[in-house]
């Protein structure tokens, strides 16, 4: 499979309120860290998430978490 695109080597932290939320895998969405729709016809699909109660989270800006959408520290080793 393709890499995604790396729309930024950090974190989108972020407080979300409770809500379900779609992640972008592929890096292409004009609305990161968030999907737009802009995968179609890609091989990379959006993840979804919910959020039961207000939060910050840190969600991947890099694409290469392997706890997507949450980053884990992978944007360090690119």
């Amino acid at each position: 499979m393709a890499e995604p695109a790396c729309p930024q080597k950090a974190p989108y932290v972020l407080e979300l309120a409770p809500a379900d939320y779609w992640w972008c895998a592929c890096g292409l969405s004009k609305n990161q860290p968030f999907c737009d729709g802009s995968h179609k016809g890609g091989p990379h699909t959006p993840v979804k998430f919910t959020v039961a109660k207000s939060e910050k989270l840190a969600l991947c800006g890099c694409k290469r978490t392997h706890a997507p959408p949450f980053c884990d520290g992978t944007h360090k080793s690119l």
